[in-house]
């Protein structure tokens, strides 16, 4: 029975994975993550806190977890995340400083 949805980032999904029994599944998820994970737990959990701390309206928090995943390195790779918005030019420079200085 599932109780609550959460969006986790693979950083998440990977320190969760640790606990569980050994399966394929687990084992192909393992698999999955080392090929695209990018950051370390602590460095995600860092930026999670510091994307939350901006406030900003516009981002949700898939929006906070897609950043974290993918990384992405300029405007337009961000502009990739929030199809449905538009952040202006100021609100785009912050999260990509901060995507820069938790690296």
């Amino acid at each position: 029975m599932i109780l609550e949805r959460t969006t986790l980032t693979m950083s998440e999904v990977e320190g969760i994975l640790k606990d569980l029994p050994e399966s394929e599944k687990k084992e192909q998820t393992e698999t999955f993550l080392k090929k695209f994970l990018s950051i370390k737990p602590a460095q995600a959990a860092k930026m999670k806190e510091e994307l939350e701390k901006l406030d900003l309206i516009k981002m949700s928090p898939e929006n906070i977890i897609k950043i974290i995943d993918l990384l992405p390195e300029d405007m337009s790779d961000l502009n990739k995340i929030f199809v449905d918005v538009s952040l202006t030019e100021d609100e785009a420079k912050k999260v990509l400083d901060i995507i820069k200085n938790s690296k």
